[in-house]
Protein backbone atom coordinates (compact mmCIF):
# COMPACT_ATOMS: atom_id res chain seq x y z
CA UNK A 1 0.00 0.00 0.00
CA UNK A 2 1.33 3.64 -0.84
CA UNK A 3 1.67 5.92 2.09
CA UNK A 4 -0.41 8.64 1.83
CA UNK A 5 0.39 11.88 0.01
CA UNK A 6 0.82 15.19 1.51
CA UNK A 7 -2.10 15.87 -0.45
CA UNK A 8 -3.75 13.11 1.12
CA UNK A 9 -2.60 14.05 4.40
CA UNK A 10 -4.20 17.91 4.38
CA UNK A 11 -7.30 16.61 2.91
CA UNK A 12 -7.98 14.25 5.49
CA UNK A 13 -7.12 17.26 8.28
CA UNK A 14 -9.59 19.16 6.29
CA UNK A 15 -11.98 16.15 6.80
CA UNK A 16 -11.36 15.97 10.23
CA UNK A 17 -11.88 19.85 10.94
CA UNK A 18 -15.54 19.03 9.17
CA UNK A 19 -16.40 16.09 11.49
CA UNK A 20 -15.25 18.33 14.26
CA UNK A 21 -18.10 20.89 13.47
CA UNK A 22 -20.66 18.16 12.12
CA UNK A 23 -20.11 16.65 15.76
CA UNK A 24 -21.15 20.14 17.63
CA UNK A 25 -24.35 20.22 14.67
CA UNK A 26 -24.71 16.16 15.42
CA UNK A 27 -24.49 16.66 19.71
CA UNK A 28 -26.34 19.92 19.63
CA UNK A 29 -29.90 18.15 17.83
CA UNK A 30 -29.03 15.06 19.94
CA UNK A 31 -28.90 17.14 23.27
CA UNK A 32 -32.24 18.74 22.37
CA UNK A 33 -34.47 16.52 21.61
CA UNK A 34 -35.54 16.05 25.16
CA UNK A 35 -36.69 19.35 24.51
CA UNK A 36 -37.78 19.21 21.08
CA UNK A 37 -40.08 16.06 21.86
CA UNK A 38 -41.47 17.94 25.45
CA UNK A 39 -44.91 18.71 24.30
CA UNK A 40 -44.74 21.18 27.06
CA UNK A 41 -42.22 23.17 25.49
CA UNK A 42 -43.09 26.21 23.92
CA UNK A 43 -42.44 27.07 21.01
CA UNK A 44 -41.44 29.70 18.50
CA UNK A 45 -42.65 30.22 14.76
CA UNK A 46 -41.38 32.98 12.55
CA UNK A 47 -43.03 32.48 9.16
CA UNK A 48 -41.15 35.07 7.17
CA UNK A 49 -37.89 33.38 7.91
CA UNK A 50 -38.94 29.77 8.13
CA UNK A 51 -38.28 29.56 12.03
CA UNK A 52 -40.26 26.46 14.16
CA UNK A 53 -37.97 26.12 17.37
CA UNK A 54 -38.54 24.52 20.54
CA UNK A 55 -37.70 27.23 23.51
CA UNK A 56 -35.99 25.93 26.79
CA UNK A 57 -34.99 27.60 29.82
CA UNK A 58 -32.10 25.44 30.46
CA UNK A 59 -29.11 26.74 27.89
CA UNK A 60 -28.54 27.92 24.57
CA UNK A 61 -26.82 24.45 23.43
CA UNK A 62 -30.42 23.46 23.72
CA UNK A 63 -32.21 25.88 21.34
CA UNK A 64 -33.81 28.92 21.60
CA UNK A 65 -33.00 29.96 25.29
CA UNK A 66 -36.63 31.81 27.58
CA UNK A 67 -34.48 34.27 29.64
CA UNK A 68 -35.40 33.27 33.20
CA UNK A 69 -35.32 37.25 34.56
CA UNK A 70 -38.15 37.40 31.91
CA UNK A 71 -41.52 36.50 32.54
CA UNK A 72 -44.54 34.11 30.62
CA UNK A 73 -46.60 35.95 27.62
CA UNK A 74 -49.25 38.27 29.21
CA UNK A 75 -47.37 38.58 32.62
CA UNK A 76 -44.74 40.42 31.17
CA UNK A 77 -42.21 41.05 28.66
CA UNK A 78 -40.66 37.67 27.12
CA UNK A 79 -36.83 37.73 26.35
CA UNK A 80 -35.05 35.11 24.10
CA UNK A 81 -32.21 34.00 23.22
CA UNK A 82 -31.24 32.23 19.83
CA UNK A 83 -27.19 31.80 18.03
CA UNK A 84 -26.94 33.12 15.13
CA UNK A 85 -23.43 30.45 14.25
CA UNK A 86 -23.59 27.05 14.95
CA UNK A 87 -25.56 25.21 16.75
CA UNK A 88 -28.23 25.00 14.77
CA UNK A 89 -27.87 28.66 14.45
CA UNK A 90 -31.70 28.97 15.33
CA UNK A 91 -31.33 33.23 14.71
CA UNK A 92 -29.35 33.22 11.58
CA UNK A 93 -31.40 34.79 9.74
CA UNK A 94 -33.15 37.22 12.22
CA UNK A 95 -32.07 40.45 10.44
CA UNK A 96 -33.84 39.96 7.26
CA UNK A 97 -36.95 40.61 10.09
CA UNK A 98 -39.47 43.73 9.07
CA UNK A 99 -41.80 46.27 10.81
CA UNK A 100 -45.21 44.38 10.46
CA UNK A 101 -43.40 40.92 10.28
CA UNK A 102 -45.15 38.31 12.52
CA UNK A 103 -44.10 36.38 15.34
CA UNK A 104 -45.83 33.81 16.89
CA UNK A 105 -45.70 31.81 20.07
CA UNK A 106 -47.20 28.90 21.27
CA UNK A 107 -47.07 28.59 24.56
CA UNK A 108 -48.99 25.24 27.09
CA UNK A 109 -51.02 26.65 29.74
CA UNK A 110 -51.18 29.70 27.68
CA UNK A 111 -52.24 29.69 24.13
CA UNK A 112 -51.35 31.22 21.08
CA UNK A 113 -49.63 34.77 20.97
CA UNK A 114 -48.95 36.60 18.28
CA UNK A 115 -47.00 39.63 18.13
CA UNK A 116 -45.82 42.33 15.51
CA UNK A 117 -41.99 43.11 14.70
CA UNK A 118 -42.40 47.09 15.58
CA UNK A 119 -37.98 47.51 15.53
CA UNK A 120 -34.94 46.14 14.93
CA UNK A 121 -31.84 47.45 16.94
CA UNK A 122 -27.88 46.93 17.46
CA UNK A 123 -26.52 47.48 20.75
CA UNK A 124 -22.87 46.98 22.25
CA UNK A 125 -22.79 43.14 23.54
CA UNK A 126 -22.35 44.81 26.99
CA UNK A 127 -25.88 46.21 26.60
CA UNK A 128 -28.74 45.17 29.70
CA UNK A 129 -32.20 44.84 28.68
CA UNK A 130 -35.03 44.29 31.32
CA UNK A 131 -38.20 42.76 31.22
CA UNK A 132 -40.84 44.49 32.08
CA UNK A 133 -43.69 43.33 34.31
CA UNK A 134 -46.77 43.63 32.97
CA UNK A 135 -45.26 44.70 29.49
CA UNK A 136 -46.82 42.88 26.41
CA UNK A 137 -43.83 42.64 24.19
CA UNK A 138 -41.56 39.57 22.51
CA UNK A 139 -37.56 40.42 22.37
CA UNK A 140 -35.56 37.97 19.88
CA UNK A 141 -31.96 38.51 20.92
CA UNK A 142 -29.07 37.36 18.82
CA UNK A 143 -24.99 38.24 18.35
CA UNK A 144 -24.27 40.57 15.37
CA UNK A 145 -22.82 40.84 12.97
CA UNK A 146 -22.57 36.97 11.71
CA UNK A 147 -19.73 35.41 12.87
CA UNK A 148 -19.12 38.20 16.02
CA UNK A 149 -19.91 38.39 19.55
CA UNK A 150 -19.31 42.03 19.69
CA UNK A 151 -22.70 43.37 19.41
CA UNK A 152 -26.41 42.18 19.77
CA UNK A 153 -29.45 42.62 17.37
CA UNK A 154 -32.77 42.76 18.84
CA UNK A 155 -35.70 42.38 17.22
CA UNK A 156 -39.07 43.61 19.80
CA UNK A 157 -42.48 42.69 18.80
CA UNK A 158 -45.60 43.73 20.54
CA UNK A 159 -48.54 41.48 21.52
CA UNK A 160 -51.60 41.65 18.84
CA UNK A 161 -53.53 38.52 19.05
CA UNK A 162 -54.21 35.86 21.41
CA UNK A 163 -55.64 32.43 20.62
CA UNK A 164 -55.72 29.26 21.73
CA UNK A 165 -52.87 26.73 21.62
CA UNK A 166 -52.53 24.74 18.66
CA UNK A 167 -51.56 21.59 19.37
CA UNK A 168 -50.93 20.07 16.15
CA UNK A 169 -47.93 22.19 16.40
CA UNK A 170 -46.97 21.88 19.96
CA UNK A 171 -47.27 18.44 19.63
CA UNK A 172 -44.30 18.40 16.51
CA UNK A 173 -41.20 17.38 16.54
CA UNK A 174 -39.72 19.96 14.04
CA UNK A 175 -35.86 18.97 14.50
CA UNK A 176 -35.70 15.72 15.66
CA UNK A 177 -34.07 14.12 12.80
CA UNK A 178 -31.63 16.62 12.46
CA UNK A 179 -28.69 14.90 13.62
CA UNK A 180 -29.28 11.67 11.29
CA UNK A 181 -29.59 13.75 8.58
CA UNK A 182 -26.35 15.67 9.09
CA UNK A 183 -24.66 11.91 10.07
CA UNK A 184 -26.06 11.00 6.35
CA UNK A 185 -24.74 13.89 4.55
CA UNK A 186 -21.37 13.87 5.69
CA UNK A 187 -21.83 9.78 4.86
CA UNK A 188 -22.48 10.29 1.52
CA UNK A 189 -20.63 13.11 0.62
CA UNK A 190 -17.35 11.50 2.12
CA UNK A 191 -18.25 8.20 -0.41
CA UNK A 192 -18.89 10.20 -3.28
CA UNK A 193 -15.60 11.83 -2.37
CA UNK A 194 -13.51 8.96 -1.84
CA UNK A 195 -14.72 7.17 -5.26
CA UNK A 196 -13.30 9.97 -7.21
CA UNK A 197 -10.10 9.95 -5.31
CA UNK A 198 -6.78 8.70 -6.65
CA UNK A 199 -7.28 5.09 -6.37
CA UNK A 200 -3.94 4.47 -4.76
CA UNK A 201 -4.91 6.88 -1.93
CA UNK A 202 -8.57 6.16 -1.77
CA UNK A 203 -8.27 3.74 1.30
CA UNK A 204 -6.82 6.72 3.80
CA UNK A 205 -9.49 8.67 2.49
CA UNK A 206 -12.47 6.29 2.81
CA UNK A 207 -10.97 4.92 6.45
CA UNK A 208 -11.14 8.67 7.98
CA UNK A 209 -15.19 9.54 6.13
CA UNK A 210 -15.93 6.01 7.96
CA UNK A 211 -14.39 6.56 11.46
CA UNK A 212 -15.67 9.90 11.36
CA UNK A 213 -18.91 9.08 10.97
CA UNK A 214 -18.66 6.32 13.45
CA UNK A 215 -18.60 8.99 16.18
CA UNK A 216 -21.19 10.95 14.61
CA UNK A 217 -23.60 7.53 14.74
CA UNK A 218 -22.58 7.37 18.56
CA UNK A 219 -22.92 10.72 18.88
CA UNK A 220 -26.88 10.64 18.00
CA UNK A 221 -27.28 7.80 20.65
CA UNK A 222 -24.98 9.17 23.25
CA UNK A 223 -25.10 13.08 22.81
CA UNK A 224 -22.29 14.87 24.74
CA UNK A 225 -22.96 19.04 25.17
CA UNK A 226 -22.09 20.34 21.90
CA UNK A 227 -20.02 23.77 23.84
CA UNK A 228 -17.22 21.45 24.91
CA UNK A 229 -16.45 20.71 21.53
CA UNK A 230 -16.90 24.33 20.04
CA UNK A 231 -14.48 25.21 23.06
CA UNK A 232 -11.60 23.13 21.86
CA UNK A 233 -12.24 24.68 18.13
CA UNK A 234 -13.05 28.37 19.10
CA UNK A 235 -9.85 29.52 17.44
CA UNK A 236 -10.96 28.18 13.79
CA UNK A 237 -13.78 30.53 13.41
CA UNK A 238 -12.45 33.58 15.41
CA UNK A 239 -14.02 33.31 18.45
CA UNK A 240 -17.79 32.55 17.84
Amino acid sequence: MNRPSITTIIVIICLLIIGLYAMGEVNYFSSKNAVESNIESPMIIIPSIGVTEKINEVSLSQGVLHEPSSYAPLSGDVLLFGHRTLQGSPFLRLNELSEGDELILEWPGIGELKYKVISSTIVPATYQLDAVEGGNSLYLITCDPIGSTENRLIIQGELSETNALNSDIINSNPQGLNALIITAIFLGIGLIFSFFYPKNQRVYILATVLIITAILIFCCIHPMPSELIYDKIIFLNGGI
